[in-house]
């Protein structure tokens, strides 16, 4: 059950240069752990980020019980697991299977699917596109050869309001008006019917895994591919029989996640401090809900609670109100618990700071956990100092050098 995984990545290539991988995908999941300084690390791929209530309190219980106690949430609306024990895999594996959240053994770090947290809540976006991400990680689970994919590769489901569209998905599904769906492969943009989505989205990750046995670079994802070996997407969903017209790239819809607070009259949006939630707030927030969606943005929409919700979740310590200073703050691991970092960025990240752009710490230059799109760089140099966008900035100055770069415009950047 539990798998060592390689300490250091391959170097990047150099621009032009084709990416050789010469090993499998060391994504940590449920199953292959990761050995990191607080203890081991567990990835546990939630489609769309969904949790039912009995799931969310399994997975408070493995917290407490198996490891730190707390419930990470990744920019992919995925949930870690720290601080576990070297000798928990079947014991953890046992819990996650028994709550339906482990369906494939073999398949599950590859059910990496963000879908638009509020569909079919609050009346915008033009499908219930949480429905297709059900749907496709059925059809994952199905597909033996889908097992073959990296556990970085990423499908992206957005109902028509742009808010997953941008984060960098493999495959992308953007829901349009009377029943059409644009298929977003690359540059490569096809307009289909939303009927054949799902089926769209399967066919064209095995056609990357198709170009990428022939390339023979061990690519995880498609940009990595050579020039001469771009899958052949539009032949594979005519073999399939799915219609797919090209269309020229168009503006895509693009919006911000929505603010802390109501979301439509049925559900709350609610972000957890620096993207982890104690055991007691996951219970909290699963408390009298119809189901739990964890966000891209590090947060959770909580279906079936009411505004009036929202003061008895503050005093948890989620953040509730888009006044808050710690909107938009991420943070990476940092120290004690990952051994590359320079220094402790997440204590750093809770100094107070006006909002506006967001806002990443790094404690080394891998940058993990960054979020997509524009964003305020702080990387840590040391104990002591950080570079904010590129600027050596002493610790002590953080908090006023932070709240200048979020609040430049973006064409300053």
């Amino acid at each position: 059950m539990l798998a060592a995984m390689p300490p250091t990545p391959p170097p990047t290539p150099e621009p032009g240069e084709v990416r050789i991988r010469d090993r499998g995908d060391a994504c940590p999941g449920a199953l292959r752990l990761h050995p990191a300084d607080d203890g081991r690390l567990a990835r546990l791929r939630l489609p769309a980020g969904r949790l039912t209530v009995h799931q969310a309190e399994v997975l408070a219980r493995a917290s407490e019980a198996l490891g730190d106690g707390r419930i990470s949430i990744t920019s992919r609306g995925n949930a870690e697991l720290r601080g576990l024990g070297e000798g928990c895999g079947a014991e953890l594996a046992e819990l996650l299977a028994g709550a339906g959240l482990l369906p494939s053994p073999t398949h599950e770090r590859v059910r990496n699917i963000v879908a638009s947290p509020a569909a079919g809540l609050d009346g915008l976006g033009y499908a219930d596109v949480q429905l297709w991400a059900r749907e496709l990680d059925a059809a994952l689970c199905a597909e033996p050869r889908a097992a073959s994919l990296s556990g970085r590769f990423l499908f992206l489901l957005d109902d028509g309001r742009g808010d997953v569209a941008g984060l960098g998905g493999d495959v992308s599904l953007i829901a349009g008006p009377d029943g059409s769906v644009l298929l977003r492969l690359g540059s490569l943009v096809l307009r289909l019917a939303a009927a054949d989505a799902v089926p769209a989205a399967l066919t064209a990750a095995l056609a990357f895994l198709d170009a990428a046995e022939a390339a023979g670079n061990g690519a995880w994802r498609p940009h990595e591919l050579p020039d001469a070996h771009v899958p052949d997407w539009a032949g594979a969903l005519a073999r399939a029989g799915i219609a797919a017209e090209p269309v020229p790239v168009p503006q895509l819809p693009v919006s911000p996640p929505p603010a802390p607070g109501p979301l439509g009259d049925r559900a709350l949006h609610v972000l957890a401090p620096l993207g982890r939630l104690t055991a007691a707030q996951l219970r909290a927030l699963a408390d009298g809900a119809e189901e739990l969606r964890l966000t891209p943005w590090r947060g959770v929409v909580v279906v079936g609670a009411p505004a009036d919700r929202l003061p008895g979740l503050e005093t948890y310590g989620l953040v509730t109100r888009p006044d808050l200073p710690s909107v938009g703050v991420s943070a990476c691991t940092g120290r004690p618990g990952c051994a590359k970092s320079l220094a402790d960025v997440r204590t750093d990240a809770g100094l107070v700071h006006r909002g506006g752009l967001p806002v990443h710490y790094s404690g080394c230059e891998r940058r993990c956990g960054h979020p997509h799109g524009t964003w305020v760089d702080v990387l840590a140099t040391g104990d002591h100092t950080y570079l904010v966008d590129g600027v050596p900035t002493p610790r002590t100055s953080l908090p006023e050098a932070v709240t200048t770069a979020r609040s430049l415009p973006t064409h300053t950047r």
